[in-house]
């Protein structure tokens, strides 16, 4: 934990050096040489000389658009060598039909359930901090879920044996046929969830065993009941090394995946996890999810994915930034503070129709490979 913050919110604490992992993207599929001018990497310079146009060609609500900009910057930058080679005009039809693709996922995926009633529900809490069962359990079982919890506090207990059970529930939840959320909260780098030295590799592993085991000899490995939840530093980037990983493990396994997980990152690429420390210590995205969806009333009837990617990631939004006012509207904002910045990503599972979609925008053949896969902000 590092002590650089003000009192009373101070980061997750950081890696000791910077992680590079061009050596997984290339694993994973993409690109990693510097990006065409065409398509800035810098997401200011982005807003600046390509947002403009494609808003004139697809108005949007400028709400709206906040949330899903991420999303449009970093699909066009896995594909920037493609966007470049079009012609000015055609880049940015093609840029606003893949924000179109984005709407119309967010719109699929809106309803999927992730605390509701007969979801079970498996926490892994961080060993050291101030985290407790009742972060997880109290909000799960408020919508009628089952919870099962893992946190090293128990003597006798090692970091290995907490892991080993948490990936052994994984491997159940994934061989099962009751829809599951994994909620990790905890220290995370790009590479592992950090709490239990836990590497993607391992953690998807567990998840193409149990999938394996229930979709029995020569079927589809369905792992789309199950949602992943990580509060922690570089979750995003995390993710994408999950979910690269089950793409590339499951290829070498000759395992056909009919559904990947939906996975929720409380982090963006390559930013760090923050929480407030008081009478108690709570990361400010699942402190978020429990004042939205077990503090507030009414309560709904179940917690959606859209709760997350609208609502939730709406009121991350301040984190960092200042509300421009006019009167009592909000008509902007100003960057404040970019370390507190964390812009939480939803990603989820395309379908084959889908897949051709963006195969087809983007001027791929019909059997290049595609990641699976999008962020959908």
């Amino acid at each position: 934990m590092s002590d650089g913050g003000p009192p009373l919110l101070r980061r997750w604490r950081r890696p000791s050096a910077t992680w590079l992992i061009a050596a997984l993207c290339m694993a994973g599929g993409w690109a990693t040489a510097a990006e065409p001018a065409a398509i800035p990497s810098d997401i200011v310079a982005f807003q600046r000389d390509i947002v403009p146009g494609v808003l004139a060609a697809r108005p949007c609500d400028a709400k709206h658009w906040r949330q899903i900009e991420p999303a449009v910057h970093h699909l066009a930058l896995q594909h920037a060598d493609r966007l470049a080679a079009l012609p000015a005009a055609d880049r940015v039809a093609a840029l606003a039909r893949l924000a179109d693709v984005i709407d119309r996922v967010r719109s699929r995926v809106r309803d999927q359930p992730v605390l509701a009633v007969g979801r079970h529900v498996i926490g892994l809490l961080d060993p050291d901090k101030g985290l407790g069962p009742k972060e997880v359990t109290t909000i799960a079982e408020a919508y009628g879920g089952t919870t099962i919890v893992f946190k090293k506090d128990e003597e006798g207990e090692t970091l290995e044996s907490v892991a080993a059970a948490f990936l052994a529930a994984v491997h159940d939840a994934a061989a099962g046929t009751a829809p599951t959320t994994i909620v990790v909260l905890g220290h995370g780098l790009p590479t592992e969830i950090q709490s239990y030295h836990i590497p993607f590799e391992r953690l998807a592993d567990a998840l193409l065993d149990g999938g394996a085991s229930r979709a029995g000899q020569g079927r589809a490995l369905d792992l789309g009941d199950l949602v992943l939840v990580c509060d922690d530093c570089f979750s995003a980037d995390f993710t994408i090394n999950l979910l690269g990983c089950l793409e590339a493990r499951g290829r070498d396994r000759d395992l056909t995946i009919a559904s990947l997980p939906v996975c929720i990152a409380g982090t963006n690429r390559d930013r760090y996890g923050l929480a407030d420390f008081g009478e108690k210590f709570v990361p400010h995205f699942w402190k978020d999810v429990i004042e939205l969806y077990f503090v507030r009333r009414p309560r709904p009837q179940a917690v959606v994915l859209r709760n997350f990617f609208e609502n939730v990631d709406n009121m991350m939004y301040g984190y960092g930034r200042a509300p421009i006012m006019d009167g009592t509207s909000i008509t902007g904002w100003r960057l404040v503070d970019p370390a507190l910045v964390q812009d939480p990503a939803v990603f989820v599972p395309l379908d084959d129709a889908e897949v051709t979609e963006l195969r087809t925008i983007l001027g791929l053949d019909a059997d290049a490979p595609l990641p699976r896969w999008l962020d959908i902000g």
